[in-house]
């Protein structure tokens, strides 16, 4: 009887041959792959030289919440009963003053307002590059004419030659500002990218200047009425324990105001401050030239079984 043949050891002279075929295929084509990864190299090298330095400066953040503690709880537990009567709610405030604070800091009128109120729009929009011996910004020529102090970049409608606050908003959060926080220690880190080193450690000192002075002002404000309304509220009603209610809120009202005026870390207490950095955060040079070298490597690979592939047929 004949003996089948062993396919298991066909197939492994198959593989065999393909396998030899291959090397064959990519050793006559060796100085294409030689040649498109130099090429890969050398494009990745010129790319990166030309990109500037990026610099972060960052700060670490502690919510102060020793500022915003009030007696309102205890109020509430106390008193809720009889404040109600009045239409009044002394419902402890539920809201997260921090995350409150995170999300003005990302909004957009936040932003426009910090950029405006720091003139910040021309290193913001119109900068390309820091030179480090002068410590001097780079502006560039096409889109802000420093000379004549005035923007004169060719944009397409509807945007004008000047920025528009939704264009320099949407630059800025995105390019500029990195805004985070642990969920587990609660502490936040504020981050800004820019070509000058100084810069970016000056616009995190103000970020954290502003927001701090913003969310102050908005409860000092919101104090100062809820005193004016305590006050009328007390000519209003003839009953003792409820005037006794709002002295006590106007108490706990004023202590907000003088709390917010006496420190300037209203929300935010640093913990560790912005410095200017000394290393670059990006480009990563050595990183864009490997990847260079891989992908004109892959390129002439390809090449070599593509023109293998055409001269079969």
């Amino acid at each position: 009887m004949q003996q089948e043949p062993d396919n298991g050891r066909s197939r492994y002279d198959d593989d065999e041959i393909d396998l030899r075929a291959l090397f064959r295929v990519l050793w006559a084509g060796k100085w294409i792959i030689v040649a498109t990864t130099v090429v890969g190299a050398v494009v990745a090298v010129v790319v990166a030289l030309m990109m500037p330095n990026i610099y972060r400066s960052e700060a670490l953040l502690a919510p102060n919440q020793d500022q915003r503690a009030g007696g309102l709880p205890a109020l509430a537990a106390q008193y809720g009963g009889l404040a109600s009567l009045a239409g009044i709610n002394l419902a402890s405030d539920s809201s997260d003053k921090t995350a409150l604070g995170l999300e003005i800091l990302k909004s957009r009128r936040f932003v426009s307002s910090f950029i405006e109120r720091h003139d910040i729009l021309v290193p913001l929009m119109a900068a390309k590059g820091w030179n480090p011996k002068t410590g001097e910004l780079d502006i560039d020529s096409q889109i802000y004419d420093t000379a004549a102090g005035k923007w004169v970049r060719q944009a397409s409608p509807p945007r004008k030659a000047i920025p528009s606050e939704q264009e320099s908003y949407r630059k800025f959060n995105t390019d500029i500002l990195t805004v985070s926080q642990d969920r587990n220690t609660g502490f936040v880190k504020i981050a800004v990218e820019h070509y000058s080193p100084t810069v970016a450690k000056q616009w995190v000192d103000w970020l954290v200047q502003d927001i701090n002075a913003t969310v102050m002002r908005q409860d000092v404000d919101e104090a100062q009425q809820a005193i004016e309304y305590l006050e009328e509220q007390i000519a209003a009603t003839p009953l003792a324990d409820l005037q006794n209610v709002f002295f006590r809120l106007i108490e706990e009202q004023t202590k907000t105001v003088m709390l917010a005026r006496v420190s300037p870390e209203y929300i935010f207490r640093t913990v560790d401050p912005a410095i200017a950095p000394e290393i670059k955060s990006r480009p990563r040079r050595k990183v864009i030239v490997l990847l260079g070298l891989l992908l004109g490597g892959v390129f002439g690979v390809l090449a070599v079984f593509v023109h293998a592939r055409v001269a079969s047929l």
